[in-house]
């Protein structure tokens, strides 16, 4: 018996995401020096994810 397509491991996920968890886009903020310590969390402009 085969295993549903949302069961599979972590190597079956190989789509590309759209959207970026908070702390991910805080990272990527970070990196592009856009945010510094002591911002606020909530209402971060909106990202791209990098290539």
């Amino acid at each position: 018996m085969s295993q549903h397509k949302s069961l599979q491991g972590v190597s079956g996920l190989v789509v590309k995401r759209n959207v970026l968890k908070r702390f991910e886009r805080v990272e990527l903020l970070r990196k592009r020096n856009q945010w510094k310590a002591g911002d606020r969390v909530h209402s971060l402009r909106k990202t791209k994810p990098d290539v």
